[in-house]
C-alpha cells in the first residue's frame, strides 16, 4: 500500500541532537517526510534540521501543544510519527510503531518506556519518575486503563486521530491530553515497549519537573471535570457533605438535648454546606448528559470522516 508517513519532530534549542534525529529517520523511513517545527529556537536547530534533509517549519507560539496543533492542521498524511529532537527515542523502533496503524489494529501506539525499565534507569531526574508514575495511576483509575506510559513523546497516529483531535494544551502536557483524550472517546491504543536513552552530554531537558508537573496535574483535573462530570462533582458533593455534617452535628446535638440553638452561625453554616453539596450533584447529573451528548455528536462526526 502506498501510505504517506510523515515523521513530526518539535523542537526548542535542539542544534546538539536534531542533525542525528533526523538522518536516524531518513536511514529507517527513507520515503517518509520529516517535519521539523522550531519553536522560537534561539540556536542554529532550523538550520541544521535543513541541512540534515527535514522540512523545516516554524510555529511562534511558544509550548508544544502549540507545535503539535499546527501539525496535525498544517500536515497531510496517512500515518503520522511524533518523536522528540533530543535523541532520547531510538528511530529504529518506528517499524512496530507504525505497523498497527497501517494494518488498521490501532489509532495511537505509544512508545512504552516504562516495560523494560530503560526510562529509570536512564533517566537522572526522580522526580519526574515519579510524577510519571502518579499521573499513570490517576488516569488509569480515572478511566478505568492499564496503560504503562502515558507522557511518552514517541506516538504513532492514524490519519483519523490526528484530524479530529482538539488539542488544548499549550506545553509538555500534550501528551497527557493526546492519551485521555483516546480513552475518552474509546480510540484503539496499543502500546509498544521501546528503550529509552538519556540526553547525550551537553544537551539539556526543557522541562521544569515542578512547574510542568503542576500544569499535567492541573490537565488532569480539569479533563476529569470536562469528560467525567459526574464522578468529579459527586466527589465535590460528598466533601461538602461531610463538612455539612462536622458543622451541623453539634447543632443538632444542642437542638435535640437542650430545645434550642446557640450556634447561629454553625446552623448557618452547615445549611449553606448542604445546599452547596446539593447544587454540586445537581450539576454532575446536568453536565453528566450535556457529555454524553457530546460523546453521541462526536461519534456522528467520526462516522462522516473520510479517512
Amino acid at each position: 500500500m502506498n501510505m504517506r508517513i510523515a515523521v513530526l519532530i518539535p523542537c526548542y534549542n535542539e542544534e546538539l541532537t536534531i542533525a542525528k534525529v533526523v538522518q536516524d529517520f531518513k536511514r529507517e523511513l527513507p520515503d517518509a517526510d520529516i517535519y521539523v517545527y522550531d519553536n522560537n529556537s534561539r540556536d542554529n536547530t532550523a538550520v541544521v534540521a535543513k541541512e540534515a534533509g527535514a522540512i523545516v517549519r516554524r510555529e511562534t507560539r511558544q509550548g508544544k501543544g502549540n507545535v503539535v496543533r499546527s501539525m496535525f492542521r498544517d500536515i497531510d498524511a496517512d500515518v503520522y510519527v511524533m518523536t522528540d529532537g533530543d535523541d532520547t527515542y531510538p528511530a529504529e523502533f518506528v517499524h512496530e510503531l507504525i505497523r498497527p496503524i497501517l494494518d488498521g489494529e490501532a489509532d495511537m501506539c505509544i512508545g512504552d518506556r516504562h516495560s523494560d525499565g530503560s526510562y529509570s534507569k536512564e533517566n537522572k531526574r526522580p522526580f519526574h519518575n515519579f510524577g510519571n508514575q502518579l499521573v499513570r495511576k490517576l488516569i488509569n483509575t480515572l478511566f478505568h486503563a492499564d496503560l504503562r506510559d502515558i507522557m511518552t513523546g514517541y506516538r504513532a497516529f492514524s490519519r483519523r486521530f490526528a484530524k479530529t483531535m482538539p488539542i488544548q494544551s499549550e506545553g509538555f502536557e500534550i501528551e497527557t491530553e493526546m492519551t485521555l483524550h483516546a480513552l475518552d472517546k474509546r480510540f484503539r491504543i496499543i502500546e509498544i515497549p521501546i528503550q529509552y536513552r538519556d540526553r547525550p552530554p551537553g544537551s539539556h531537558s526543557k522541562l521544569n519537573t515542578l512547574s510542568d508537573g503542576l500544569r499535567v496535574l492541573k490537565t488532569v483535573f480539569w479533563i476529569f471535570k470536562d469528560y467525567k462530570p459526574l464522578a468529579f462533582f459527586t466527589a465535590v458533593a460528598l466533601i461538602l457533605f461531610l463538612a455539612g455534617l462536622v458543622v451541623g452535628i453539634p447543632v443538632l446535638y444542642e437542638y435535640f438535648s437542650f430545645g434550642r440553638i446557640a450556634k447561629i452561625p454553625s446552623a448557618i453554616l452547615a445549611v449553606g454546606f448542604m445546599v452547596l453539596a446539593t447544587n454540586s450533584l445537581t450539576c454532575g447529573f446536568i453536565l453528566d448528559t450535556i457529555v454524553r451528548h457530546h460523546r453521541d455528536y462526536y461519534e456522528l462526526l467520526q462516522n462522516e470522516f473520510k479517512g
